[in-house]
């Protein structure tokens, strides 16, 4: 594990720039739980009138707060591996001076809990679960992320089964269906292969770092057959469901949706490290794709 790095004292008085904060918070890595929120809020079955107030604030919840958070705390606790991976991002550059990156993700931390709190007592729990899963992820001693196996489950969790919960338990002000938190864990189990492709970007420096990244572990061409595997056989477990519950129609669909990104997985890996961030942009779309059918599915079996 790297050593501790301090801050430079001339540092300490220095206030990072709005346009680098917003870059340490990570806008385009809202994306994902925000959309698994709303595929919450939709498998809820619950009408949206009168409920904008709640889903915009957990919209917020889910990106803006715990997801923004868990990026300025990895990066702050990343400085060194991004030193050598990515020495432009704004903790390493210094254009976040001194400790801000951890007073900010500190700052977010108590900011999300006070928003969950407002939102009730589900969506309160699950705040609390997601933002410790994103500050073990990167933070000694446990830090997560060392092992790909561990940290992707994390982060798998973190971005799909956890925003889609608290959509579904905001809408219904309390626990949600058990057909809904059996296909949230199911999409989370999904996004552990997302994020081992994810990692293919930053090999050389995990190795560099001791971080036991999947693609360091098993090298790419396992890792890509791995994340394969574990993106698909969750889409045919939800499939299966689906059927079970007399969805048929919504199953089809996210059937022919899978056989689309199964194409598109033997494209990738004829060149998994190539091709990693391409499958990110067009095979995950379309996984995606299916959690919005599967939730109007769902919706419409707890109507």
């Amino acid at each position: 594990m790297a050593t501790s790095v301090s801050p430079a004292p001339s540092a300490a008085g220095v206030l990072p720039a709005p346009s680098a904060l917003l870059e340490l918070l990570k806008p385009i890595t809202w994306f994902a739980p925000m959309w698994a929120f709303a595929c919450g809020v939709v498998s809820s079955g619950v009408p949206a009138s009168g409920h904008w107030l709640v889903i915009v604030a957990g919209t917020l919840l889910a990106g803006p707060l715990v997801c923004a958070t868990s990026q300025a705390a990895n990066d702050w606790y990343d400085r060194h591996v991004d030193a050598i991976n990515e020495p432009n991002r704004p903790i390493p550059s210094g254009r976040i001076p001194g400790r801000w990156g951890l007073y900010v993700a500190l700052a977010w931390t108590g900011l999300s809990l006070l928003v969950a709190a407002a939102l009730g007592l589900w969506v309160f729990w699950a705040a609390i679960l997601g933002l410790a899963l994103a500050w073990v992820y990167s933070a000694p001693p446990l830090r997560l992320k060392q092992n790909g196996w561990w940290g992707n489950a994390a982060v798998g969790l973190c971005y799909e089964g956890l925003p889609w919960f608290t959509g579904a338990a905001v809408m219904a002000g309390a626990l949600p269906d058990r057909r809904v938190i059996i296909v949230a864990l199911l999409y989370s189990l999904g996004a552990h292969g997302i994020m081992t492709l994810n990692d293919f970007k930053s090999v050389e420096g995990d190795r560099r770092m001791n971080l036991r990244s999947l693609p360091v572990q098993l090298g790419t061409d396992w890792a890509a057959r791995l994340a394969c595997v574990v993106m698909a056989l969750p889409q045919v477990a939800v499939i299966l469901l689906l059927s079970a519950w007399d969805h048929a129609w919504h199953a089809t669909m996210v059937g022919l949706l899978l056989i689309v990104q199964l194409a598109l997985m033997s494209r990738l890996l004829e060149q998994p490290r190539e091709k990693a961030a391409w499958y990110n942009g067009t095979g995950t779309t379309l996984y995606v794709i299916g959690m919005l059918v599967t939730a109007f599915a769902l919706r419409q079996g707890v109507l």
